[in-house]
């Protein structure tokens, strides 16, 4: 798929463009369904997916903020991941500080790969948390399972991290929340 923003040829299956980010799929605002972005109606329920006429999402559509044409905002069912580090404040306070950002730069770089592993957007890092969402900015029907899988596989694989830096009470806990949110929906949109 080429990107619709730097004109780079993307392998089929991809959300994002490899090269600059751009989103190389427009979710519908009806069911969900990722479309490519050239396309004016959806492939699955044919809600028209660009100009003026396209439909309100079917879940409710949410007021965008001050009433502006900016980006919409809509319910959505996401799945929520949160996971930090157990330990790491009395950990990190033993320890050099540039040992401490390397270790962090690390164990992001690792949660920020079996997320993605997943379909996963890391929405923030939080001292030694990560907050990863699915379901938006494209939902699928197994996001739940997709968060939970890449919450047991984050645990295994920080045991494995923990072996390489030598830290033996380097551990991770994570958790998984499904339900109703907010969600903005544009070309901005990155939270909800």
């Amino acid at each position: 798929m080429r990107c619709p923003s730097c004109g780079t040829e993307n392998e089929a299956g991809r959300k994002f463009c490899g090269e600059c980010g751009a989103g190389l799929a427009v979710a519908c605002p009806s069911c969900g369904t990722p479309n490519p972005p050239a396309v004016k109606f959806c492939g699955e329920c044919g809600t028209r997916l660009v100009g003026p006429d396209a439909s309100p999402p079917s879940m409710g559509s949410v007021p965008s903020e001050g009433g502006t044409s900016g980006p919409a905002a809509e319910r959505r069912l996401v799945s929520v991941l949160f996971a930090d580090l157990v330990g790491f404040t009395t950990m990190s306070e033993r320890r050099d500080s540039e040992e401490v950002r390397d270790l962090l730069t690390r164990y992001f770089d690792t949660c920020r790969t079996v997320i993605g592993r997943y379909g996963g957007t890391v929405e923030k890092f939080i001292g030694d948390a990560v907050m990863a969402v699915w379901g938006t900015p494209i939902a699928t029907e197994d996001d739940a399972e997709r968060g939970v899988r890449a919450a047991l596989e984050l645990t295994s694989t920080v045991a494995a991290l923990r072996e390489e830096v030598g830290t033996p009470d380097l551990r991770v806990r994570a958790g998984v929340l499904t339900g109703e949110a907010a969600v903005t929906i544009g070309p901005r949109a990155r939270g909800w």
